[in-house]
């Protein structure tokens, strides 16, 4: 029978940092994911993101471009220059 010998110190250290990493990594996968999904399915959402950070919208396009046939940036585009009705009040 092989007798066993500790493990240093660093052999728990990589473990550790290793799970560390993994779990990192797969709460940024999710918040990436949500976040493609949130200006995949809400108009609103891509105009906030296109007035506070129109670099992250022009990602998205590119990304939806390569993907396929992707025509969001013209209907936004298109929906975003109709002037939405003023609403007033009637006394």
């Amino acid at each position: 029978m092989l007798p066993k010998t500790p493990r240093t110190g660093i052999w728990k250290f990589i473990k550790g940092g290793a799970k560390t990493l993994f779990v990192i990594e797969a709460v940024c996968f999710a918040a990436s994911y949500g976040l493609y999904y949130r200006m995949n399915t809400d108009r609103d959402f891509r105009r906030y993101i296109n007035e506070k950070y129109p670099f992250a919208l022009e990602y998205y396009y590119q990304i939806g471009e390569l993907i396929g046939d992707n025509k969001a940036r013209q209907i936004d585009a298109s929906y975003w220059t109709v002037p939405t009705p003023q609403i007033t009040k009637q006394e």
